[in-house]
């Protein structure tokens, strides 16, 4: 998507800072235990490949969501924007319940745990059996009014 495709919305949700520093911290507690008992050349190697973990799993773990004049894509989905009724906002509570207590085994989940608000879009289309979707949002509001913008039902 870019814009030519009629780019409406884009967001990239990363690792926050607070998520790194305690995974670097980590790594580097392990690389130091292991510097104690085997030595420089282990613990070089360990920390070597634990950063490059890292950097492999921040890139895998990085969620795109984008909307242009015709689709939603949302990680690794895509669903064209006439099967979608609407689209509403989710506070900090309304995601923790929508994920748990309240959850249907059929929506389709494109969540990032340090992310804490989000929209729930709903699907209209008789083929397929999803009635949700759940997408991780830090821009909440803005994504949803992208969604419903030329749908008769704004909802807030």
């Amino acid at each position: 998507m870019d814009e030519k495709d009629g780019l409406v919305y884009m967001e990239r949700a990363g690792w926050p800072a607070g998520l790194w520093f305690f995974l670097i911290f980590m790594v580097a507690s392990l690389a130091l235990a292991v510097w104690a008992a085997l030595g420089d050349l282990w613990a070089v190697s360990v920390l070597t490949l634990l950063l490059s973990s890292l950097i492999v799993a921040s890139i895998k773990s990085l969620l795109t969501v984008a909307v242009d004049s015709e689709n939603l894509l949302a990680g690794d989905a895509r669903i064209s924007r006439r099967y979608i009724k609407s689209a509403v906002t989710l506070s900090r509570e309304e995601l923790r319940l929508k994920l748990g207590p309240e959850a249907d085994p059929a929506a389709y989940l494109a969540t990032r745990f340090w992310i804490h608000t989000g929209v729930q879009v709903i699907i209209e289309d008789p083929r397929d059996r999803t009635p949700y979707w759940i997408v991780s949002s830090k821009k909440a509001r803005s994504l949803a009014t992208a969604l419903n913008a030329g749908s008769s039902e704004e909802l807030d």
